[in-house]
């Protein structure tokens, strides 16, 4: 393994946290004998480029420092190319990094952990998502928490959580069961009307909400939560208590573990990782040990 490893880092993140983790994670890597590249990028195009073009090169491992939006991004760069992915987890959510049990807002501490590491071959080979081209680590939203976000990204007056309260209220004004069309493993066609449909591969989403609490990531299968249709009154009984996870066990929630599923409905948009992913139609496809991430013992 080279010497020379890759930190890929979103200077935004976390409300500047980004910026401020660069340098203890790249310090506790330099301490440990690493030679460390910054990439940054002036725009998410440009920083995937740049990290494609690290890994191409032949870094030893790709150190992501940001949120699960830039987790997002080096998960494009390195899946399926065996090169290790680092986690400096410095953003707002951090639903990567927590469904691993990594370091969460202490880059000195996770920058340590990637460099034993590295030294010690520590790493875990764990499954992805992929719709199309795209990958995702953790889960894919659709129905109402991606309305959530939808609205919540078209607000410009209000920013950080106020933000998805004040769109979590208005969603509810307007709610309405979504009609799916949903197909899983390749089986025959169900039309269901939903409140949501979340497809795991990870646990948690939205700085973690337990959506998906019985996923786990190397077993080679999503956990698809489907949230029935429910009144308005029964969705906030059952919405504060995917913070626990103890919505699985609500009459009006069901889980299927499969490996595919293709989901249509009118009018949605999808979010992976907490990015657009684009409207359905889509196919999610788990794919076994996609990407090797760096772990402890």
């Amino acid at each position: 393994m080279t010497s020379e490893i890759t930190l890929f880092v979103n200077p935004t993140a976390g409300r500047g946290r980004g910026a401020h983790a660069a340098q203890p994670a790249a310090s506790a890597l330099r301490d440990a004998g690493f030679s460390v590249r910054t990439v940054l990028g002036e725009d998410a195009d440009d920083a995937l480029r740049r990290a494609r073009e690290a890994v191409a090169a032949g870094t030893g491992a790709l150190i992501a420092v940001g949120g699960d939006g830039l987790m997002s991004l080096a998960l494009q760069a390195v899946a399926g190319t065996g090169t290790p992915l680092g986690v400096v987890a410095v953003g707002t959510g951090n639903d990567f990094a927590r469904a691993l049990g990594l370091p969460i807002r202490d880059p000195a501490a996770a920058g340590r952990l990637a460099a034993r590491a590295l030294k010690d071959g520590g790493h875990r080979e764990i499954d992805l998502g992929r719709v199309g081209d795209r990958w995702f680590g953790s889960v894919l939203a659709s129905g109402f928490d991606s309305r959530v976000n939808d609205r919540g990204n078209r607000m410009r007056l209000v920013g950080g959580r106020f933000k998805y309260d004040l769109a979590i209220l208005a969603e509810l004004a307007a709610f309405k069961p979504i009609p799916y069309r949903i197909r899983l493993d390749g089986g025959e066609v169900r039309e269901i009307g939903a409140t949501l449909i979340a497809v795991g591969n990870g646990t948690t989403y939205g700085g973690g909400m337990r959506i998906c609490a019985d996923a786990e990531m190397d077993d080679g299968l999503f956990d698809v939560t489907v949230v029935g249709e429910c009144t308005r009154t029964e969705l906030l009984k059952v919405f504060p208590k995917v913070y626990r996870g103890t919505h699985l066990t609500h009459p009006a929630v069901t889980v299927h573990r499969v490996s595919s599923i293709e989901l249509v409905a009118a009018g949605v948009t999808a979010y992976a990782d907490g990015e657009p992913m684009g409207p359905l139609p889509l196919t999610a496809t788990c794919v076994p040990g996609a990407v090797r991430v760096l772990t402890g013992p």
